[in-house]
């Protein structure tokens, strides 16, 4: 038998829209950073260099922070464990499509472009490995040190939020750096500049744009939750 509207709307509505967003933004974003990771951006005019996927790393911080901020840090703790799964999925997907058969058209007509995607995503390897052992040290210490710096006081000063959001992001995120770059490339190449640029960019970044976004992301969440 088939129940009422009335008594199925209750049920979907106990999850928090703003909360139902970002855990969909937070898990797409898992993924996205390790394939962004294979490409490294020369910081200009310098010759430091960073990986690509610190920009949606950034925004796993920011989303972090702010699920801490306004459902707890319990929950953004297991946001943070349970963004596992989708970087497993991800990566067992790869390996699948690497070992299956290209299709006879693309053997004969598009060579290069299958040696070239085999070639960069056979070697991710060690950044889908590197990725989670930075991922999960980082963001429980970001959401720590995010929760920490409130206190037991509820505070919901702008000014508070900006100042908490930009300390532990740069912190944990320094921490990621050394992690990963070392993890993912040591090796394959110097990895000097292109760590001491991933600091330099990550610790800028959460004291030029962290505070902001999560200014923005707090805000845009209470706005969907509203509705």
């Amino acid at each position: 038998m088939t129940e009422p509207a009335n008594e199925i709307r209750p049920a979907a509505l106990a999850m928090p829209l703003g909360l139902f967003v970002y855990t969909l933004i937070y898990g797409g974003m898992t993924v996205l950073a390790g394939v962004l990771a294979y490409k490294q951006v020369q910081l200009w005019p310098t010759e430091l260099a960073v990986e690509s996927g610190i920009f949606a790393f950034l925004l796993l911080v920011v989303i972090s922070s702010t699920i801490a901020q306004l459902y707890g840090e319990k929950l953004a703790n297991r946001i943070v464990w349970w963004g596992f799964i989708p970087l497993l999925i991800a990566s067992l997907l790869m390996q699948l499509v690497l070992n299956l058969p290209a299709s006879v058209e693309m053997v004969e007509f598009r060579g290069e472009d299958l040696a070239a995607f085999e070639r960069v995503h056979a070697t991710l390897w060690r950044v889908w490995m590197a990725g989670p052992a930075a991922y999960i040290v980082s963001l429980l210490l970001n959401v720590w040190i995010f929760s920490r710096l409130r206190g037991s006081s509820q505070s919901t000063s702008t000014v508070s939020l900006m100042m908490r959001g930009a300390i532990a992001s740069a912190l944990s995120q320094a921490i990621d750096s050394v992690i990963f770059i070392t993890l993912a490339f040591y090796g394959q190449f110097e990895i000097t500049n292109l760590l001491i640029g991933q600091v330099i960019a990550k610790v800028a970044l959460s004291f030029l744009l962290v505070p902001f976004l999560i200014t923005g992301g707090v805000a845009f969440a209470r706005w969907l939750d509203r509705r």
